[in-house]
C-alpha cells in the first residue's frame, strides 16, 4: 500500500504550461526540503531529465498503454517509496489518450488510477470571463476526476489577474497560483520537442532554478500540499523489480514463459546500484548501456531490470569512449538524437568497430530507434558501425504513435509470438538492404513490419517499456551468459 501525498499536474491542451509548473512545483518544494518524488504520463523521455534536476530523484514515466492499467499504481509506489510527495506531469490535454482507445494512458486515466487530485494549469493569455467556462467543462466532463484547483498561466497584468479570478470565484474551483508571462523560464525546442538536459545542463539548472522561483512566488505551496495529501491510499505492492524478472515457476507464472536456466535475483536496492551482491563463483554479464548526450532517452526500470536479472550494468558515451566497457557482453542503445551527432559519432571510429566485433561475436544487442540508426551503415550520410545492412537519413514527416506489436521469430530478446505493445516517435526513415529479418509485426493502427533480427541482434525503432513484459530483461541477461 502507498499512501505518500500526490497531485497531477494537467492542462486543457499542450502548450498551456505543464512542465513549468510541474518542473517548478517539484523544485520549489524540494526546495523546501521534501523528497519529491516526480513522475511523467506517457512515453515522453525528455521531460523526466528536468524533473531529475528539480528534485535529484530519477524521473519516472506511468504509461497506461504501455505497461497496463494494472502495473501504474505499482509502478507509482516503487518510484515514490521513502518520498515526502510525488508531483505527476500530464500529457497533452487532460482527456486526450491513445487514439481511438477512449480515456487509455490518459491524464484524466492515470489520475484515476492514482486516486490523485488534479491541478489544471489554464493559459490565460487570451481571456478573461470564458475562463470560468473551460474550467467548469473540465472538471464536470468526468465525475471521476477530481480537479483540486487552477493555476492560471501566462496572465498579463493585475487587471487581467482581477478579471480571471472574479470569473472563477462560482465556479468552486479554487485558484491555487498564478504565474506572469516570464520568457526566461522557456526552453529551447527541436524537431522532436525539448532539448534534453544532458545537451545543456548548465542552462537546464538555470532554467530549472527559475521555474522554481516563479512557482514559489506564484503559487500556494501550502495550499498544493495540502491538496496532494488529500489523494487516496494505493492498495497492493510496490512494484519489484526482483521479483518482477524472476524466473515463472509453476505456482507463479509469468507473462513470458521462458524456461531457460534461472539466472540470480537480488533486492531492489542491490538493484538499483546496478552492481547487486551475489553468491560466489557466479558469473556477472557486463550490460553496456549507451549514455551521453546522443542517447539520452531510456526507462530507469530496464536498468534496474537487467541488474535484477543479474547483470552489471555499465553506462558509456558513444561520442566518447573509444572501447565499450571492459568486459562487455551485452549491448543496450537507446533512443536519443544521433542525426544531431552524426560527425561525432561516425568520427569515433574505434567504437563503431568495437560494436561491429560485438555483434559479429553472437553477443546479445538491443537497439531502439536511435540505437536502430547508430546499427545503420550510415546515416545522413555518414559512417555508422555497419552492422545492419541499411542506411537511415533525416525525413520531413514525423512518425509518432502508439503501435500494439508481436515478435515475428525469436530474438534476444523475446520468443515468436510475444506481443508488446510501444511507442514510434522520429523523423527518420531506415532504407534497408538485404538479409536481417524483421523484429516486429505491427498489429495497430496500421498492418506492417518493421525492426531487425540479425544473429544476437534486435533493432527496433518500437520503444517498449520491460516493465510490462520483464522477461525482456531476463532473456536478454540470460543469452550475455550463453553467448
Amino acid at each position: 500500500m502507498s499512501s505518500v501525498p500526490r497531485l497531477v499536474v494537467a492542462a486543457p491542451s499542450s502548450g498551456s504550461g505543464k512542465t513549468t509548473v510541474a518542473t517548478g512545483l517539484m523544485a520549489a518544494l524540494a526546495g523546501r526540503g521534501l523528497a519529491v518524488s516526480p513522475h511523467k504520463v506517457g512515453p515522453d523521455y525528455i521531460d523526466p531529465g528536468y524533473h531529475a534536476l528539480a528534485t535529484g530523484r530519477v524521473g519516472r514515466n506511468l504509461d497506461a498503454y504501455l505497461c497496463g492499467a494494472d502495473l501504474i499504481g505499482p509502478l507509482f509506489a516503487h518510484g515514490a517509496r521513502g518520498c515526502d510527495l510525488a508531483v505527476v506531469e500530464g500529457v497533452m490535454g487532460l482527456y486526450d489518450g491513445a487514439a481511438g482507445e477512449g480515456e487509455l494512458a490518459s491524464t484524466a486515466h492515470v489520475a484515476k488510477l492514482l486516486r490523485a487530485p488534479v491541478v489544471l494549469v489554464v493559459d490565460a493569455s487570451s481571456q478573461s470571463r470564458s475562463v470560468a467556462a473551460l474550467v467548469h467543462g473540465f472538471a464536470s466532463w468526468d465525475p471521476e476526476v477530481r480537479i483540486g484547483g487552477v493555476i492560471l498561466n501566462k496572465v498579463a497584468s493585475d487587471r487581467h489577474e482581477a478579471l480571471l479570478r472574479d470569473a472563477l470565484d462560482s465556479s468552486g474551483v479554487p485558484v491555487l497560483g498564478v504565474l506572469r508571462r516570464a520568457p526566461q523560464v522557456d526552453t529551447p525546442s527541436r524537431h522532436l520537442g525539448l532539448v534534453p538536459v544532458a545537451e545543456r545542463r548548465a542552462e537546464a539548472v538555470a532554467a530549472v532554478a527559475a521555474m522554481a522561483a516563479q512557482v514559489a512566488e506564484g503559487c500556494d505551496l501550502d495550499a498544493l500540499a495540502a491538496l496532494a495529501r488529500t489523494a487516496g491510499a494505493l492498495s497492493g505492492a510496490a512494484w519489484d523489480p526482483a521479483e518482477a524478472v524472476a524466473p515463472p515457476t509453476h505456482d507463479h507464472p509469468t507473462r513470458s514463459a521462458d524456461k531457460r536456466a534461472p539466472v540470480v535475483a537480488v533486492s531492489g536496492a542491490e538493484a538499483l546500484s546496478g552492481h547487486p551482491t551475489r553468491p560466489a563463483g557466479k558469473r556477472v554479464p557486463v550490460v553496456a548501456v549507451a549514455g551521453g548526450e546522443a542517447f539520452t532517452f531510456s526507462y530507469a526500470e530496464h536498468a534496474e531490470l537487467l541488474a535484477a536479472a543479474g547483470a552489471e550494468v555499465v553506462p558509456f558515451d558513444p561520442l566518447r569512449d573509444e572501447q565499450l566497457p571492459e568486459g562487455t557482453g551485452g549491448l543496450v542503445i537507446g533512443g536519443g538524437f544521433p542525426e544531431v551527432y552524426a560527425a561525432e559519432l561516425s568520427a569515433n571510429e574505434p567504437l563503431r568497430k568495437a560494436v561491429a566485433a560485438l555483434a559479429e561475436s553472437g553477443a546479445p544487442v538491443a537497439a531502439e530507434c536511435a540505437g536502430l540508426l547508430y546499427l545503420c551503415r550510415e546515416l545522413d550520410g555518414r559512417p555508422m558501425c555497419g552492422v545492419l545492412d541499411a542506411r537511415a537519413r533525416m525525413d520531413e514527416r514525423l512518425t509518432l504513435g502508439y503501435r500494439d506489436a508481436v515478435a515475428l521469430g525469436d530474438s534476444v530478446l523475446a520468443p515468436a509470438g510475444t506481443r508488446m505493445r510501444g511507442h514510434e516517435f522520429h523523423r527518420t526513415v531506415v532504407e534497408p538492404g538485404a538479409g536481417p529479418s524483421p523484429a516486429w509485426g505491427m498489429r495497430a493502427p496500421e498492418r506492417r513490419v518493421e525492426g531487425f533480427v540479425q544473429r544476437g541482434v534486435h533493432a527496433s525503432y518500437l520503444h517498449t517499456h520491460w516493465a510490462s513484459e520483464p522477461g525482456v530483461a531476463r532473456r536478454f541477461v540470460e543469452r550475455c551468459l550463453t553467448s
